[in-house]
């Protein structure tokens, strides 16, 4: 794939999300865009959501949270447990909704993000798991993770450049 031409997939099974990009970054500044406070400065848009008050104890067990900001000005908190770490290939994590999704509720998932070096940068592959009986959120987050990945490619920019 050539990096003018990135696109993001995802997809979902029912059970199971898995979405994939070639990103323009290697994987150490990619980890790092995904469970620092960085990710306040490229997840979400001004007309859908933004991330805001990202935190996190980056250790096994350690927690995370952050609080999405929609468009009409609601912050509605998320977080989960950090399960899997090996920096900066792998992350595991658990991911709640602390507030009643329409179509997922409160009910915990598990989050992979796997980063691979590539001669471009690095593909990331996120499975998104234990939608069991949750088919709809299941279909609605593989849709999200395309928007996501988009953003994040977007924050990059070409060549890798962070995007100001």
């Amino acid at each position: 794939m050539m990096l003018g031409q990135l696109t993001a997939r995802a997809m979902a099974n029912g059970r199971t999300v898995m979405a994939s990009a070639d990103l323009p970054a290697p994987p150490e500044q990619v980890f790092a865009a995904l469970v620092t406070e960085e990710v306040e400065r490229w997840w979400g848009s001004a007309d859908s959501y933004r991330m805001t008050g990202w935190t996190a104890d980056l250790r096994v067990g350690g927690s995370w949270a952050v609080s999405v900001r929609t468009a009409d000005g609601r912050h509605l908190l998320a977080g989960g447990t950090f399960l899997e770490i090996e920096a900066p290939r792998r992350i595991v994590q658990t991911r709640r909704y602390d507030w009643d999704h329409p179509t997922l509720g409160r009910h915990e998932t598990t989050l992979a993000y796997l980063l691979e070096p590539t001669a471009g940068g690095t593909r990331l592959t996120i499975c998104h798991g234990s939608f069991e009986g949750f088919s709809e959120a299941a279909a609605e987050h593989a849709e999200g993770w395309a928007r996501v990945l988009g953003w994040l490619q977007g924050y990059f920019g070409p060549a890798g450049r962070v995007a100001a």
